[in-house]
């Protein structure tokens, strides 16, 4: 079972739209943060200082979907609940619960590969199985 790692946000008035709801991009960006800093948040070294060590450029998206339940708000605190809910091969799954208190208001599902850069064209990336010792750290 993975880890479970919060990241706090603060919705500002500029998050939202006319009618004082967040935009749902937002809810995008926040979980985007969110992953990033679940692997920090696990010990694991930022995607530059792993580079010259495995390759490991980052973790790109590469599909996504979300089930939007309750609206938020200007002012309003939201928690980002992510853990890692499966290990493909070359892919992992990540939940992100975007909770206001208990109440659960978004849930988004991403599914990311650790990726380097392809070694026969380096403007390409090409996805490689997670590194034992990350996933370790994850678990």
């Amino acid at each position: 079972m993975s880890k479970i790692q919060i990241h706090r946000v603060h919705v500002e008035f500029g998050d939202c739209d006319p009618a004082g709801i967040v935009w749902f991009p937002n809810f995008f960006r926040w979980v985007d943060a969110s992953s990033r800093h679940f692997f920090a948040q696990c010990g694991v070294p930022r995607w530059a200082e792993l580079t010259p060590i495995n390759g490991i450029i980052g973790t790109p998206l590469v599909d996504t979907k979300a089930n939007f339940v309750r609206p938020a708000s200007y002012g309003d605190a939201l928690e980002v609940h992510t853990s890692i809910q499966e290990w493909g091969e070359k892919s992992f799954m990540h939940r992100h619960e975007i909770r206001r208190g208990e109440v659960m208001l978004c849930e988004i599902i991403e599914k990311r590969v650790f990726a380097i850069r392809h070694p026969e064209d380096p403007k390409r990336i090409k996805a490689v199985a997670a590194p034992a010792e990350i996933r370790a750290l994850c678990e």
